[in-house]
């Protein structure tokens, strides 16, 4: 059949397992969220984030959930969708042969937003964290050329600002999440792209490695403690060489 693709896949399941893994899983959790809420099994009243109902009332899925619902199923949610896997996968895929670094990223991401979050008075924080990855991979491709809508031709150090300034006109109001996510953005590319070649190669924000060995089985070499293998061992490479398409989401 024309429609099954070289081991008997399904185009869209094979797009599906192409992703790497950590994008994968946080792209097929996203829709299965926003199902869940269009089947009316569960509300958004149960998924943002909430200091009182985490820390009080015990409910820790919200710690998770927060960053899973971008709404209801519209085109609104597909462009979000389609956003979030692309830059997550070019990320994903330029940070290293296993899910260790990206999902470190994820999670300091994930953390400051929620330290971050009473500030802004933001409950869901799923575009913010959409904002935080797009700012990064921005600052690693600077040459990388993006056209906007067919209008706007850039650079791609320029397209969080390209968003920022869309999402203010179309929305009438300052883009907080795309602030937030921008700030934690630059201060981890400060951290891994911009710190270490100025001090002996030495990584902060890099996996430490217990997390390393939680992902890969990774055993540290002789003479490296936890958490000292940062400054050890090589950076990955960042470089992404396929130029990605045109952004022409609607946020």
């Amino acid at each position: 059949m024309d429609q099954v693709m070289d081991g008997g896949r399904l185009p869209l399941e094979a797009w599906f397992w192409e992703m790497p893994t950590c994008t994968r899983w946080w792209t097929a959790a996203t829709v299965l969220t926003s199902a869940l809420v269009q089947c009316h099994m569960v509300t958004p009243f149960q998924l943002f984030y909430s200091f009182r109902a985490v820390f009080i009332k015990a409910q820790y899925w919200r710690l998770i959930t927060t960053f899973l619902y971008f709404g209801p199923f519209s085109l609104d949610l597909l462009f979000h969708i389609y956003f979030l896997q692309r830059y997550a996968r070019l990320l994903e895929e330029s940070s290293g042969r296993s899910p260790a670094h990206f999902s470190w990223l994820l999670l300091y991401a994930m953390t400051c937003l929620i330290a971050l979050s009473p500030l802004v008075s933001m409950p869901f924080l799923g575009h913010p964290l959409s904002s935080t990855l797009v700012y990064i991979w921005s600052r690693r491709n600077p040459d990388t050329r993006l056209s906007f809508l067919g209008l706007l031709v850039f650079t791609a150090p320029y397209l969080p600002w390209v968003l920022m300034a869309f999402s203010l006109v179309m929305h009438g109001t300052v883009p907080r999440d795309e602030i937030m996510g921008v700030v934690i953005g630059h201060v981890w590319y400060f951290f891994n792209d911009v710190y270490p070649p100025l001090h002996n190669g030495s990584r902060p924000f890099g996996p430490p490695a217990w997390w390393r060995r939680l992902f890969e089985g990774w055993t540290p070499p002789p003479g490296v403690a936890d958490g000292a293998d940062n400054d050890a061992l090589p950076a990955p490479e960042y470089r992404d060489e396929e130029p990605p398409a045109a952004p022409a989401q609607v946020l």
